[in-house]
């Protein structure tokens, strides 16, 4: 594939806060219309990686390669792991999701297309005049994801995007992003603790061991090895005829 397929790339790259090493010499390519599910316990550096992709974060050792046009990040949509906005400000949906075009120029016609776009993609035409804090939890993170979106970005970083979301919405969005992933070739970095999640949609995964970062597609990487060496505990990895992974954990019934 040529080289303006990666949209970014790191090279032995370490990570810290202040004389505390995080993560170390992690190598990872994340190729144009890839979907990766960044995987791992809490605490163990995924949120760390990202804020060094977003350059949010300085690098102690290595590099961080990120396609020439990706550079102003005006190409790049981030979704967070909670709202930011004040709950005592009465926001629109509509005008919730504009705020994800800050620091672009874009005439109305414009705006106004991005939005309706960004609000179809997510199931929220119906609800643009609505106060954002009348919705639903599953409802806000849609209009989080929304608010990422209208900015047409080739990738999308979402961290946590299904935390505390019952199994159903979160079922629903994840299918909204892989649609999205599908139909519209956007690269997506999802990052979560849920197993089940990366078993059942990724298509690549960097798996976060102890400070290492084990990356490769899931078929290979989600092994119950590694899988054990990351979180503690037994874990059992099922395939079946169609390549399709599920996964058990010790404690949760009986494994396959």
């Amino acid at each position: 594939m040529e080289n303006d397929q990666i949209v970014l790339e790191v090279s032995r790259l370490s990570l810290a806060y202040d004389k505390r090493i995080v993560l170390r010499d992690v190598n990872l390519r994340v190729m144009a219309g890839e979907f990766w599910f960044f995987l791992g316990p809490n605490g163990v550096g995924k949120t760390t990686l990202i804020k060094a992709l977003l350059g949010m974060l300085p690098v102690q050792e290595g590099k961080i390669f990120l396609n020439p046009s990706f550079a102003s990040r005006e190409l790049i949509g981030f979704v967070p792991q909670r709202c930011d906005l004040n709950p005592t400000l009465s926001t629109t949906v509509s005008e919730f999701v504009l705020l994800g075009l800050a620091g672009l120029r874009t005439e109305k016609k414009e705006t106004l297309e991005r939005l309706s776009w960004a609000l179809e993609k997510m199931n929220l035409e119906d609800m643009k005049l609505k106060n954002y804090w009348s919705l639903s939890g599953g409802q806000r993170q849609r209009a989080l994801v929304a608010r990422a979106l209208v900015r047409r970005p080739k990738l999308l970083i979402a961290d946590e995007a299904t935390k505390d979301l019952d199994l159903s919405t979160t079922i629903s969005l994840m299918r909204s992003l892989t649609d999205l992933n599908r139909n519209e070739n956007l690269t997506v970095l999802f990052i979560t603790h849920d197993l089940a999640l990366a078993a059942r949609f990724c298509t690549h995964t960097a798996l976060f061991i102890n400070g290492l970062v084990r990356t490769g597609s899931c078929q290979v990487v989600l092994n119950s090895e590694d899988l054990e060496r990351a979180y503690g505990v037994p874990v059992w990895i099922h395939q079946d005829p169609t390549g399709a992974l599920s996964v058990h954990i010790h404690g949760e019934g009986t494994p396959p």
